[in-house]
């Protein structure tokens, strides 16, 4: 079993990244697909206490249901906005990755470089073309 998880969306390019960087790490994470098996409500509570960035934090408040669901207003609770990411799990921002090392929002998708306890194998570069580790496996 993996020590590491990434909680992964195959569509967002973020998240493709940051899976490709574990996996030039040499390790095959746990994947969870959130949108398929989102997380149970303890499991969400502890991933945003762990990357310590508050439940607004940890929202996409860049998707459409963000706003149409009114939860831009500071007067929505975290409960509350704890129950909408339940409901949506769209709404939980990724990709969330999980190590012995610290949870992190890898967002941008190199913040995972930070979490990995081994180091990257080889060079690496995003999908947009941006050099992320060169042919050493140091950080550029």
């Amino acid at each position: 079993m993996s020590s590491i998880t990434i909680y992964h969306n195959p569509r967002c390019g973020t998240s493709r990244n940051t899976l490709a960087m574990i996996r030039n790490s040499g390790e095959e994470p746990v994947i969870i697909e959130y949108l398929k098996t989102p997380p149970t409500r303890d499991q969400l509570v502890a991933l945003i206490a762990a990357a310590g960035l508050g439940v607004r934090g940890i929202m996409r408040a860049k998707e459409k249901l963000f706003g149409e669901l009114g939860l831009a207003d500071p007067a929505v609770s975290d409960e509350a906005l704890i129950d909408a990411m339940m409901a949506h799990p769209i709404l939980i921002n990724r990709p969330i990755v999980v190590t012995q090392l610290g949870t992190r929002l890898c967002r941008p998708s190199e913040v995972v470089l930070d979490i990995l306890p081994q180091p990257q194998r080889g060079a690496f570069t995003k999908e947009d073309g941006e050099q992320v580790v060169d042919g050493e496996g140091r950080r550029v």
